[in-house]
């Protein structure tokens, strides 16, 4: 079988099942599976597929029709222009989540020592670490996605300290310029209507967050007020509809806003504590 027609055998299959971007999900995987870029394909088209490439193409093929989300099978995921790796064991970083980036860039450029709450794959805090002459600090309560984190970190280049506690239980008072983090935001009700991909594949304690997904908020914000010193930033990420109790809840913070997507939905909070 020669790599056009494995494309085009791959794209019908994914077709049937349901899956999105199929052409674009079976060069993704073709390429994985052969170790070749996905150019190669369009310049070698009647090249022949060997037998242990068509033994992993099928096998990733198979992966994706159960809804696996190509990135978990991958296993790596681009952010600010960066390759990270992942596993199931954290969530996959996705492009809203540079607005934090964007903003922290914009509004914290003078912090010299950052603490990244829930840092997951390590996306924000690694970014940030190659983007901002700062200390950055990056706390998770998974010891799995801890261990995938300080492996991005180590691949790229980048000074974070990990450490493997809840939301910030292990700093001091006052001992960083700014938090931030993309903590779980996503109501329970919302769970039976997700798509597949992240309703069964994604952890869902990285996901949900109780009835309204403001459940962890609370505790953020006040471990914040205690953790970042007056004058710093606080940036969080958050859901829709969310920016109103989440104004709420920062009463009492200086210069609080809200940053809106592409899409033009509240995305992004961020104050600063008061001096």
């Amino acid at each position: 079988m020669d790599l056009r027609t494995a494309l085009a055998q791959g794209k019908s299959l994914l077709e049937e099942g349901g899956i999105a971007a199929p052409r674009l999900t079976a060069e993704v995987l073709l390429a994985f599976a052969t170790g070749k870029i996905r150019q190669y394909f369009y310049a070698h088209p009647e090249e022949e597929l060997t037998e242990l490439g068509w033994i992993h193409y099928g096998r990733y093929l198979h992966q994706r029709l159960s809804h696996k989300p190509t990135q978990y099978i991958t296993k790596r995921q681009e952010f600010w222009g960066r390759d990270f790796l992942l596993t199931p064991d954290m969530l996959i970083p996705r492009p809203e989540t540079e607005h934090l980036i964007e903003t922290v860039l914009a509004e914290c450029a003078d912090a010299r020592r950052i603490v990244d709450v829930g840092t997951g794959s390590g996306a924000i805090a690694v970014t940030l670490a190659l983007e901002i002459n700062a200390q950055l600090v990056a706390t998770d309560i998974s010891a799995a996605a801890l261990l995938v984190a300080r492996g991005n970190a180590a691949l790229l280049k980048a000074n974070v300290s990990f450490v493997n506690c809840n939301l910030t239980e292990a700093l001091g008072a006052a001992s960083v310029d700014a938090l931030v983090s993309n903590p779980p935001y996503v109501p329970e009700a919302d769970r039976p209507g997700l798509e597949p991909e992240v309703r069964d594949w994604e952890p869902p304690q990285a996901l949900f967050a109780g009835v309204d997904g403001l459940a962890l908020y609370p505790a953020l914000i006040a471990e914040a007020a205690r953790v970042v010193r007056p004058g710093g930033c606080f940036v969080a990420e958050m859901g829709i509809g969310q920016s109103g109790a989440l104004l709420r809840m920062l009463a009492g913070w200086n210069h609080v806003h809200v940053i809106k997507d592409l899409a033009g939905i509240d995305r992004i909070i961020a104050a600063t504590r008061p001096v």
